[in-house]
């Protein structure tokens, strides 16, 4: 079985092409497994076994694709027929040039097109390392797209509703921009085939099956990425594109090899996580690729037995290299992972989820389920590798890191009709913290006498500020013994304590405190007592110190197509964010890379805004910077 990832933007009718596809030859059965993200389709086509996974679209569901491009012999990436959602597909077109897998384009919806085939390509080879062949052009009459010409076999087809494409008489108002086009095409392939080069210096017709081994060891070698035509809704160059994917995807062997790559198991990948999901009543399911003979139930695989595994389409229990099935009853296996006979091998940097820098504070909306809750969470995160978990500091409640506010809406869904638990979701508490802004000195007796022992301590502290980030620091001037060296360091415990929140309630940071002088009893001292004063003593001093708030500032990087980059200064000015620069990316073409530092606060702003600006296409990733004082 061969299997082949779909990508592509929402609305780019990439479900409509997977269901293409899998019925070509009247298979209509429903896809053999669906996930929130992804659908998987098992079907046969000229007596090959084939998959189709399905990811959704939207760049907050590239978390899933990594998983399924990483089990995948190749990918198709489904875009419309439009120059003008070209960046639309920037983010895909990325994913699967890092992931080094061969590609097609399918240019979808050519009954819905009105430009030229060549400006969508112009538009899509933007963000595109890998030049992008045109291996059809398409025929027209009265301005619609009626058909289209095969340049390798220069044949013409006619599109049928519904139906695969009738071949019919070359026309004669395409010859002369097939004969540019395959031109181009054959300039393109000559670039990696020494006799095809010959051929065309000697003015030689190529012969078409030449031309086909040559497209063919190109895509496998992930050279050029080819371009067709046509439209799944009506059932249009489909069987073109199966066809062209059956001749020329790879087989398993590939995938494998692509794997090794990037993390190399010691006893040999067995199988890759390709898809997952939690259902209520059933549990975990994992879908697992095979990537070598005899996979079923029972088989060793990550340290432990596999447990009910059922084929989406062999018969019999289990699996031969390359087919797919379903595995429930084995939690020991998480998504995002492929697996030896061991344990998990984490995938290649390219398969692994963008950071997940929309975070949210998740609580149970009853009691009673704070430990459902986290249980569920956990089980979540197991099959969702755009999921993070962590607590927050401040409340002590569940702190979530999601994709984006659609994957945040997916995960409470899933809370409640998977687990049964209904929650709230409320932005993350900042973490502000206190710093002062002038040197204060205090003098503090603590004395208290209740009967027995008394308590004494007399210090002396002065309070200055340090610079930002420097932290806090403590040292002591004490001359004469005014007070013993062993109750100095209760002196530092009290100050440390009362630094855990200041005048407005924050924990104060950048302060340096020094102890200067003091008195002690010899009966009623203690390090209780120097505790308590050093403790009492800068909380007095704080309140004449001129405390201010600080809060975190964060150094974010913003991946964005460079046509909007210029439109992101209004937006990052206006949240009053500081503009560091911005440089191409070293990799992805038509991309760059947006720096700026940022108030913390205005990252759920920029997140919002980011989607707008940019159509959904750009994310972020952030760190912490600095803390700067906070101004109205």
């Amino acid at each position: 079985m061969r299997v082949i990832t779909i990508l592509g933007p929402s609305h780019s009718g990439k479900s409509e092409l997977a269901t293409a596809l899998a019925t070509l030859e009247g298979n209509n059965q429903p896809p053999g497994k669906t996930t929130d993200v992804a659908q998987i389709h098992t079907f046969a086509f000229k007596g090959e076994e084939w998959g189709v996974i399905d990811i959704a679209g939207g760049v907050e569901n590239l978390a899933s694709a990594g998983p399924a491009l990483a089990a995948s012999d190749a990918a198709v990436v489904c875009v419309p027929a439009d120059d003008a959602s070209g960046v639309l597909a920037a983010p895909y077109l990325r994913m699967v040039e890092e992931a080094g897998i061969p590609a097609f384009l399918f240019i979808n919806k050519m009954d819905q097109a009105d430009g030229r085939v060549a400006d969508i390509v112009a538009a899509l080879q933007t963000y595109c390392r890998h030049n992008i062949i045109l291996r059809q052009i398409p025929i027209r009459e009265g301005g619609r797209v009626v058909g289209a010409v095969d340049l390798i076999s220069e044949r013409a087809w006619q599109y049928r509703e519904g139906q695969p494409s009738a071949l019919v008489a070359f026309p004669d108002s395409a010859h002369v921009r097939e004969r540019q086009a395959r031109g181009e095409m054959l300039e393109a392939l000559a670039d990696y085939d020494d006799d095809l080069l010959e051929q065309l210096i000697e003015d030689r017709k190529p012969i078409a099956e030449d031309v086909y081994e040559v497209a063919t060891r190109v895509l496998r070698h992930n050279d050029m990425i080819p371009a067709l035509l046509g439209s799944a809704l009506h059932r249009n160059g489909i069987l073109r594109l199966m066809k062209s994917l059956r001749h020329e995807a790879p087989t398993v062997d590939a995938a494998v090899r692509r794997l090794d790559d990037g993390a190399t198991a010691e006893n040999g990948v067995i199988a890759v996580g390709c898809a997952a999901d939690v259902v209520k009543h059933l549990g975990k399911t994992i879908v697992l690729r095979a990537m070598t003979d005899d996979v079923g139930t029972g088989t060793q695989v990550c340290g432990t037995t596999l447990g009910t595994l059922t084929p989406l389409r062999a018969d019999g229990r289990s699996l031969a290299a390359g087919q797919i099935g379903a595995v429930v009853k084995s939690d020991h296996l998480d998504l995002g992972f492929a697996y030896d006979s061991t344990g998990q091998i984490g995938l290649p940097d390219w398969a692994q989820p963008r950071p997940s820098t929309f975070q949210r504070i998740i609580t149970p909306l009853h009691e009673r389920d704070d430990a459902r809750l986290s249980t569920a969470l956990e089980r979540l995160a197991e099959v969702d590798p755009g999921l993070s978990l962590a607590q927050d500091d401040v409340t002590g409640h569940a702190l979530v890191g999601v994709q984006g506010p659609l994957h945040l809406r997916r995960i409470l869904a899933q809370l409640a009709t998977s687990f049964g638990v209904d929650v709230s979701d409320a932005p993350v508490p900042l973490a502000l913290r206190e710093t002062i802004t002038r040197p204060a000195t205090i003098h503090h007796r603590h004395r208290k006498q209740s009967g027995g022992a008394g308590q004494f301590a007399d210090v002396v502290l002065s309070i200055s500020p340090s610079l930002r980030g420097s932290g806090f620091s403590f040292r002591e001037e004490i001359k004469g013994g005014a007070i013993p060296k062993g109750y100095i360091p209760a002196v530092e415990t009290g100050v440390r304590e009362a630094l855990q929140a200041g005048v407005n309630g924050h924990p104060v940071v950048d302060v340096q405190v020094v102890l200067q002088d003091g008195k002690h009893h010899s009966v009623d001292s203690s390090d209780h007592a120097f505790r308590t004063a050093g403790k009492a003593a800068v909380k007095t001093a704080l309140e004449d110190a001129g405390a201010v708030v600080l809060h975190p500032i964060m150094k974010v990087a913003i991946h964005v197509p460079a046509v909007f980059t210029g439109g992101l200064v209004p937006v990052v000015s206006g949240m009053k964010g500081q503009i560091l620069g911005f440089m191409s990316h070293p990799e992805a073409a038509g991309w760059d890379v947006f720096e700026t530092l940022l108030p913390v606060a205005a990252q759920d702003q920029l997140s919002a805004s980011l989607a707008s600006a940019t159509r959904g296409t750009a994310w972020f990733s952030s760190d912490f910077d600095h803390y700067e004082e906070m101004r109205a």
